[in-house]
């Protein structure tokens, strides 16, 4: 019967439940877009970072991330990466990384050099989608891949001769010249500007480092579960390898996210506080319009308990439409702008490249962003409807039927 009763209330007077309903529905929808843009943003600048940079997680030589030199490098092990192959892992990216100078006519610029298999980087990095100019690399090459960045600067293109010189592996002289395969564009700015990647074999011949790698970059299936793959990975493996996770690696990262969090939850804080009144606002309309209803009904017998516990269906009612309306109109426009980032322009877009990251927002469909929203946003409507279930404690029949 309470059920009846609170079902029929809401629609004998349309709008008024109906701008409830929609309070509650914009309130979802604005805290899912904000959620969800801010998630975005941060699963993004790790998915850049890691996939360019270390991977999920990192296998070197122990002493290798404190001293990063070609003395650290170990011996290529095919039964080590076969010992690797497990279900959580999606790819293991043999690397011998280090650092060159890099010469085109009369310009010069610090380049790092990345030694890699062409198709395993592929995986990891998505390379070959990256080419704006030329082909992409052959694992048997004697040619490099060069960043549009790193290009720009040199004034040089594809077919053009690069010259590099560094120090390889028991300090020994490292120089040679390499034409120019193949132009990449990568979305992390600081890496466009200054990576060039060597076929592993002729990298290895270029520092001295036979058969020698950096690291071991390894990307995962869930990225939830990298400290438990690391752990298991650590057990497995000898004294003299060291393995660390991306949280390790790139600690900045980690903080630079937390702060910005913090920032965001304060504004989604002041969301909330705005979002609180605007439902208050509408919930004290429905109280006030409703007295001389309460007053009828408390007259002619109704006890205040069951008119309360009416009321409080009626609020779980309008929340929970609420609730379901904003998820329903949020979800198209964050699955559209999931599938097409925003591209920021202008700048925009000169802020970003100088924070290292690539100038687009893109959203994050993740499922908690839509019901931790929800939930938050359910109970701050219960909590605001304390107000009207208080006001029929306190109701004077007599005054709310003159009234």
């Amino acid at each position: 019967m309470n059920l009846k009763l609170a079902w029929r209330n809401l629609w004998r007077n349309k709008r008024r439940s109906l701008i409830t309903i929609a309070s509650v529905a914009f309130a979802v929808f604005f805290a899912c877009l904000m959620m969800s843009m801010q998630l975005g943003s941060y699963s993004n600048m790790i998915k850049n970072a890691v996939s360019f940079q270390t991977g999920y997680i990192q296998i070197h030589a122990s002493g290798y991330w404190d001293e990063k030199t070609l003395e650290n490098t170990f011996e290529s092990n095919d039964s080590l990466i076969a010992g690797l192959n497990q279900d959580e892992i999606n790819t293991i990216v043999p690397r011998l990384q280090s650092f060159a100078l890099a010469s085109y006519q009369d310009k010069t610029k610090g380049a790092l050099i990345i030694g890699m298999d062409p198709d395993r980087e592929n995986e990891m990095t998505s390379a070959r989608d990256k080419l704006v100019a030329g082909q992409y690399l052959d694992l048997d090459d004697q040619q490099v891949l060069l960043s549009e960045g790193l290009a720009k600067y040199l004034e040089i293109t594809v077919g053009d001769t690069l010259v590099m010189i560094s120090q390889g592996y028991h300090g020994v002289n490292a120089a040679g010249k390499y034409a120019v395969k193949g132009l990449v564009k990568f979305p992390s700015p600081e890496m466009n500007k200054q990576l060039i990647y060597l076929p592993l074999p002729e990298a290895q011949w270029f520092f001295g480092a036979d058969n020698r790698l950096t690291a071991l970059a390894i990307m995962v299936n869930e990225p939830d579960q990298v400290k438990e793959i690391a752990a298991q990975l650590e057990e497995n493996l000898p004294a003299q390898y060291e393995i660390m996770t991306w949280r390790e690696m790139m600690p900045e990262i980690v903080q630079s996210i937390e702060l910005d969090y913090v920032s965001g939850m304060i504004m989604l804080y002041i969301l909330y506080a705005v979002i609180g009144f605007g439902i208050f606002g509408t919930f004290l309309m429905m109280t006030n319009e409703r007295r001389y209803e309460f007053g009828i009904l408390i007259s002619i017998g109704m006890k205040r308990l069951r008119l309360q516990s009416v009321m409080i269906i009626e609020i779980i009612m309008m929340g929970f439409l609420g609730v379901l309306a904003g998820v329903v109109m949020s979800s198209p426009l964050i699955f559209y702008f999931n599938q097409n980032p925003i591209l920021m322009t202008g700048a925009y877009a000169d802020i970003y490249e100088q924070f290292g990251m690539e100038p687009v927002l893109p959203f994050s469909i993740d499922a908690v962003i839509f019901y931790r929203q929800a939930i938050v946003v359910f109970v701050m409507a219960l909590i605001i409807g304390i107000y009207p279930v208080f006001n029929i404690q306190k109701l004077d029949p007599a005054t709310a039927i003159r009234e």
